[in-house]
């Protein structure tokens, strides 16, 4: 049976316990400035995703933006994780790790940034266009940011997170993509992962209810190809099985009495390419 619990904007909670927290207007504020903030990094990285530059050099971007705004980004050190952020390339579906390696026409890439503002965690992630990417490839893209869309559609008080997950499931298959099951969304607040999981395919009506105070990421991987993925000998990058495009958007969203606040918008209007 799913617990939830009602927590206060200073509680300091050390490690997930299986409760699902509901958070008062202090954490919504919270996390307003640090999903600001998240989207924030990920508009200033837009005119440096070109090709040519190297996924390092994106990385220290992000890392100094985080810095300078008085944030420390979750990754660094998360788990022995040496980087400020992730970036994923064409078949890498999640955590791929910043190289000397560098973009090159016609990528899709996906950069996901959590800094840590007062305590608070803003995670999310967003696809980019290197140079001249092929329609197959573009198609992917705008489809996974209308998975993700749908899916927060859906996330309203009553509703359940099986809602959510087969919004997102019928709208790719509908289209003849494949949902990743390897990886879901979570919880998040004062802790980078939390419940509930959100998985990203299901049943309506089923799992548990979404009620006012929960905050949660959204963050739906699409392929080209199958849904099987495999997690190389670097113990983070995951890639699909069949070397198919894979897409993901991301966004960390708080359930509020009449719908859900989107943390994590661009303030720039640049959510989704091409931008």
């Amino acid at each position: 049976m799913t617990q939830y619990i009602t927590v206060a904007a200073d509680d300091r909670v050390e490690a997930r316990n299986g409760t699902i927290k509901l958070h008062g207007p202090e954490g919504f504020e919270g996390m307003r400035r640090a999903g600001r903030l998240a989207a924030e990094v990920l508009d200033a990285l837009v005119p440096h995703v070109v090709p040519g530059v190297s996924t390092q050099a994106l990385d220290d971007i992000a890392r100094s933006h985080m810095l300078d705004a008085g944030a420390v980004p979750a990754t660094l050190g998360y788990r022995g994780y040496t980087k400020s952020c992730c970036i994923s390339i064409n078949h890498v579906v999640c955590h791929g790790i910043p190289s000397d390696k560098t973009l090159k026409d016609g990528d899709i890439v996906n950069i996901d940034v959590t800094p840590i503002l007062d305590g608070w965690h803003g995670d999310t992630s967003r696809m980019y266009l290197v140079g001249d990417v092929p329609l197959k490839a573009r198609k992917l893209v705008d489809i996974t940011y209308e998975c993700l869309m749908l899916g927060i559609d859906q996330a309203k008080p009553g509703n359940r997170l099986g809602d959510i997950g087969h919004a997102i499931q019928r709208h790719a298959e509908g289209q003849r993509y494949s949902v990743v099951r390897d990886f879901c969304g979570h919880g998040l607040g004062r802790l980078f992962h939390d419940s509930p999981e959100v998985i990203h395919a299901g049943r309506p009506g089923t799992g548990p209810e979404l009620r006012p105070g929960m905050f949660f990421t959204i963050e739906p991987m699409i392929n080209i190809g199958r849904p099987d993925v495999k997690v190389l000998d670097d113990g983070w990058t995951a890639v699909t099985r069949d070397r198919s495009l894979s897409a993901q958007f991301e966004h960390s969203i708080g359930i509020a009495e009449d719908g859900c606040e989107i943390f994590t918008k661009s303030p720039a209007g640049l959510d989704h390419p091409p931008y």
